[in-house]
């Protein structure tokens, strides 16, 4: 399994995330980020690569 690490600082709520892969994020009604689960299953982990590198910010990140 690998991990996703959110900087919350970076993060502006644009939501392309959540649009991606709604199933592991989602934005509360203050533009908060906020993950259904830190760590990926392997087949989860192509939705999730696709959902980081739509991140306008680069506020996303995986870590093996």
């Amino acid at each position: 399994m690998t991990r996703i690490l959110v900087d919350h600082d970076r993060c502006e709520g644009h939501g392309l995330c959540e649009q991606t892969a709604p199933e592991v994020f989602r934005l509360d009604d203050e533009g908060e980020l906020h993950l259904t689960h830190e760590e990926v299953a392997a087949e989860q982990q192509g939705v999730v690569a696709a959902a980081v590198r739509v991140c306008p910010v680069a506020a996303l990140r995986i870590q093996p």
